[in-house]
């Protein structure tokens, strides 16, 4: 199962969130579902998705266990989903990709818009966003569910189930002009917390089994969008897609 980060979703008929990626895995053998989770859900609600999406994945398939690829907040919703839901034994593997484990810099810095304004924003987001489909959309506390804050209760909460193997990837930008479209967030993140993706750094990334860095070769690195092949378009210096081949032919010899 993919499960997609925030301000996306993956149900769109028009533009696939994971770009060229499922049609790949497929290729490769891969059974690819996706977690059908709000694009601004609070990670409770989105969790609750998700374990309802699994059971019934499970039920119709007759597998056991899944294995999940999380993006971004989605990583924290598949945590929560494991720990809090009791579903570990429904889950084979968890890997994250620029997964905010210890909460992002860019959002403590929202966070700390006074409350009327961020509230104001909150309402209009939501408002656009149910009209997009999500069922249950909530900008105000998505976003202070991703504040460092936040995320060191979420930690102590939400520890690791015995049944499932956690791993993780960050990602690096090597300058501002890397993506204009983080070209302020990356400056503002290496500023006050270093190495970053436009969104997330590097340490923040780091859960479980830590798999490293991507960045590439070249001068331009691996942006928040690059992960999941957003925009459908090769970085000669890393291939992005062949990284999500390379994670489940991984698990394939992990035995899972």
């Amino acid at each position: 199962m993919l499960i997609h980060g925030a301000a996306f979703r993956d149900d769109s008929k028009f533009y696939n969130y994971w770009g060229r990626i499922p049609g790949v895995l497929k290729a490769e053998g891969a059974d690819i579902y996706y977690s059908g989770q709000d694009a601004w859900g609070s990670i409770e609600a989105n969790a609750g998705t998700i374990r309802e999406n699994i059971l019934s994945i499970l039920s119709k398939t007759g597998a056991g266990k899944i294995n999940l690829i999380a993006h971004s907040k989605g990583g924290l919703e598949a945590r929560y989903m494991i720990s809090s839901m009791n579903m570990g034994k429904h889950i084979a593997s968890l890997t994250t990709i620029s997964t905010p484990h210890h909460g992002s810099k860019i959002i403590d810095i929202v966070y700390g818009l006074p409350v009327f304004l961020f509230r104001s924003i909150s309402f209009f987001v939501d408002l656009f966003f149910k009209i997009l489909g999500d069922k249950h959309p909530d900008f105000y506390n998505a976003c202070r569910q991703i504040s460092g804050i936040y995320c060191r209760g979420f930690n102590e909460i939400n520890t690791d189930s015995p049944d499932v193997f956690y791993q993780s990837y960050a990602a690096r930008m090597k300058s501002a002009f890397s993506d204009l479209f983080f070209f302020l967030s990356f400056l503002i993140v290496k500023i006050t917390s270093g190495d970053n993706d436009g969104l997330v750094t590097v340490e923040s990334a780091k859960y479980g089994e830590f798999k490293g860095v991507m960045e590439g070769k070249g001068l331009r690195g691996i942006s928040h969008a690059d992960e999941v092949d957003l925009r459908r378009r090769d970085n000669r210096s890393f291939n992005i897609i062949e990284q999500y081949v390379k994670i489940i032919d991984d698990l394939r010899e992990k035995g899972f």
